[in-house]
């Protein structure tokens, strides 16, 4: 077993145990090296020595190539490229922390095979006792006018009782992921022409107040900590969880 697969199947341990809700669901890039599976504390379980094997691992696993993780054609390409070079860039990962990514399901499957829960498959009506199963025929029910079918029990139960209404979706879900209720940003001031996006490189609007680039909607009222991957705010100089000096300060 080599470093990615390692890192593979702990990452698998890790999200099963504290956020069994990501083995379905997508997470953004940023979460898995700073929240989820963050070298300072993983680096034991991990059996890495230092970060720069961390760092090579994790490349290699967000590149996609084992189909260990579902993820972006561009990230797929960019970091692909980059692990065939003689020279990998680790620090392109920074590049993609808010593009998001899933466990395969596939591979899933093969690392643990409890993971995922079962299809779920349609059950037969039981006869009764001394009762031939041909005879055995589905409690028929009412579809309500919304198309919202009520369960033949209640039905059954209370024949003449109306449907109960549906409500109308939202267009929200109950499970949006955590990442969208993140603090409100604070907006950058561009002050001189010619400053550009630290992720696309493409010009930003001079003299404006914004939050997100124009050209790839990357924000940009945030960056990592190049360190330990610690969420910073556009103008702090310093690390808050390891000290580490922000590239540029």
């Amino acid at each position: 077993m080599d470093d990615v697969e390692r890192m593979y199947r702990h990452l698998v341990r890790t999200i099963k145990s504290t956020s069994p809700q990501l083995l379905t669901q997508p997470f953004q890039v940023a979460d898995l090296y700073a929240t989820i599976l963050p070298y300072r504390l993983h680096r034991r379980d991990l059996g890495l020595e230092t970060n720069q094997d961390y760092e090579l691992a994790m490349l290699e696993l967000l590149s996609g190539a084992r189909g260990y993780l579902v993820v972006e054609d561009r990230m797929r390409e960019v970091l692909g490229t980059t692990l065939k070079s003689s020279n990998p860039d680790p620090q392109l990962i920074r590049e993609f922390a808010s593009s998001r990514v899933s466990l395969a399901p596939e591979a899933l499957r093969a690392a643990d095979p409890d993971a995922l829960p079962a299809p779920a498959s349609a059950t037969a009506p039981t006869a009764p006792a001394g009762v031939p199963t041909a005879d055995v025929k589905p409690t028929p029910f009412r579809v309500a006018a919304t198309g919202a079918a009520p369960s033949a029990a209640r039905e059954a139960a209370s024949p003449s009782q109306p449907a109960p209404s549906v409500p109308r979706s939202t267009g929200t879900s109950p499970s949006a992921p955590a990442a969208a209720a993140r603090r409100p940003s604070r907006p950058i001031t561009i002050t001189s022409v010619g400053e550009t996006c630290p992720h696309c490189r493409g010009e930003l609007p001079a003299g404006r107040q914004i939050n997100f680039c124009p050209h790839c909607g990357q924000d940009l009222t945030v960056q990592h900590c190049p360190a330990c991957g610690s969420e910073l705010e556009h103008d702090w100089k310093f690390c808050v969880t390891c000290g580490r000096a922000v590239a540029g300060s």
